[in-house]
């Protein structure tokens, strides 16, 4: 298999543009129907934006705990990109595996995290006691991380370079 950190982004990018072609679809049919089949539609789509931005995050933690050879394989990144001194990129790592957390779990302690730092976080998040991203919106679904577009392709891209670090600092690792 060629690296994850490669396929994900293409990955990524192909499921990005097929939902970009059916929600285009489904808002043609939306201005003669406002049909609740069509809006679950566009719901159905910004779940699957949620789902694939989960489900790379959770990948990327198997693939390396296997290949770290670690009980905690974001742990052990953190360890190479703070040794490495790639504070910022930890950082935004580390954003980003809370706001996975988030949508995984809810609120707790990493939306309690994301809260106190929301003014300069990258994507946006629902602050307490906020019931929409953007009201009136059909397509929105309860989630507490607004993922668009831009969110799903931040996450390949953080897996691309959190990895580009890793390859640096352990040659010979494949993953």
């Amino acid at each position: 298999m060629h690296q994850f950190s490669e396929l994900v982004f293409r990955s990524t990018s192909f499921t990005l543009g097929i939902l970009e072609e059916v929600e285009s679809k489904v808002i043609v049919q939306l201005r003669t129907s406002g049909s609740t089949f069509l809006i679950k539609n566009l719901q159905m789509i910004q779940l699957q934006k949620a789902i694939t931005a989960v489900g790379m995050f959770s990948i990327f933690e198997s693939i390396l705990q296997d290949g770290l050879a670690c009980r905690n394989g974001f742990e052990e990144a953190r360890k190479i990109l703070n040794n490495s001194d790639n504070y910022d990129l930890k950082n935004r790592f580390e954003d980003f595996i809370c706001a996975i957390n988030v949508l995984k779990h809810g609120e707790g302690r990493s939306y309690e995290t994301l809260v106190a730092k929301s003014s300069k976080l990258s994507f946006k998040i629902k602050m307490p006691g906020e019931d929409y991203f953007n009201e009136g919106d059909v397509s929105e679904i309860r989630t507490l991380i607004e993922v668009n577009d831009e969110f799903v392709l931040a996450c390949a891209k953080l897996i691309e370079e959190v990895s580009d670090v890793i390859r640096k600092e352990r040659p010979g690792y494949f993953f």
